[in-house]
């Protein structure tokens, strides 16, 4: 049995998907929070539901108890973490959010892991990981030490945690770097989103860093692919690793970091020009500077995924955003 933590969520739903199809039994947990649009987490519920080897659990893991009896009651083989607050602007709103789900949470999750066995734990980290860093491609042989948001420093303690527990309990865990991810079913608060909604309705969009700034926008289903072959494939040590010149992706412990994203970064203004494309319409437009806590480029080096379970990422813009404004279209019945 495989645990999807963040099953309603955006990744989760489509991972679970995935992996339903892959003949997998699958128990998914959310808790359903009001963060965004409660229905369109439900629509995607409804949608797993009709799985006969899908099993549903409200449940915030940042709930010990109710956290702790899902284990005991249902030990999962793999456990696929992908419950947690997103956004790097809510965090400078609502920073508690973050601790809670993201530190607390995760540590439940770790505990879950510990007590029963689980065979591999894959978790949800993030690029903003690099923070400060300029140097690119970003690769997880960087150093990560200068986060600027606390979404980004959460996710960092995430990598941190998990390689402890690795280290203390012999837990195989693989942390995944994701890379701007977007599609169907994606997240409200999600630029591409925003922009879809504001364009048809004849509003402006705020284009932040005067149009400047590049993503490596990362298809849905390129995620999915990734870890769905990460999940496989446990941790192992590295036997090469040292202490003398530690390599910050492996360990000695059986704890591994990978980046999944396009790589290949896309100008803010061309993602633009692709979706005013994709919807036959022109957008008005409102510069804008960079966002604190935002980073003007991502950039992922993939080399160790595709070394370790021969893919990476490969879906143009183009395909991507048409399949996103034909699901929004579907779905909104615009």
């Amino acid at each position: 049995m495989i645990l999807v933590t963040g099953s309603a969520g955006f990744i989760g739903f489509h991972v679970s998907q995935r992996l339903l199809r892959d003949g997998h039994d699958v128990h998914g947990l959310d808790n359903l929070s009001d963060y965004y649009d409660v229905g369109l987490k439900n629509a995607r519920l409804a949608l797993l539901r009709e799985h006969p080897k899908f099993t549903f659990h409200k449940t915030d893991i940042s709930d010990a108890s109710a956290l702790s009896s899902l284990f005991v009651a249902h030990p999962p083989r793999y456990v696929i973490h992908l419950a947690a607050q997103p956004g790097v602007r809510y965090s400078l709103v609502n920073p508690r959010a973050y601790t809670e789900s993201n530190i607390t949470g995760f540590l439940n999750v770790l505990e879950g892991c510990r007590h029963h066995g689980v065979k591999h734990l894959v978790y949800a980290s993030s690029s903003s990981v690099y923070g400060l860093n300029t140097q690119l491609p970003f690769s997880v042989h960087h150093n990560v030490d200068h986060p600027i948001s606390l979404y980004a420093a959460t996710k960092k303690a995430n990598e941190l945690m998990a390689h402890t527990y690795s280290h203390l309990f012999g837990i195989p865990a693989t942390g995944l770097r994701f890379f701007t991810v977007y599609g169907p079913w994606g997240r409200p608060d999600m630029a591409l989103f925003t922009f879809t909604k504001a364009i048809l309705a004849g509003t402006p969009i705020d284009v932040y860093d005067q149009g400047r700034m590049k993503r490596d926008f990362t298809y849905v289903d390129d995620i999915v692919e990734g870890v769905a072959r990460v999940m496989v494939q446990p941790a192992a040590p590295n036997p090469a690793w040292s202490g003398d010149a530690p390599d910050s992706a492996t360990s000695c412990a059986p704890h591994r970091l990978y980046n999944i994203g396009n790589h290949s970064p896309v100008g803010l203004l061309h993602f633009i020009e692709t979706l005013e494309s994709a919807l036959g319409r022109k957008a008005v437009k409102r510069m804008l500077p960079l966002q604190a806590g935002e980073l003007p480029v991502s950039y992922a080096d993939v080399t160790d995924l595709a070394r370790a379970v021969g893919f990476e990422p490969a879906t143009p813009i183009e395909t991507g955003v048409q399949r996103f404004v034909a699901w929004y279209r579907d779905y909104y019945r615009t």
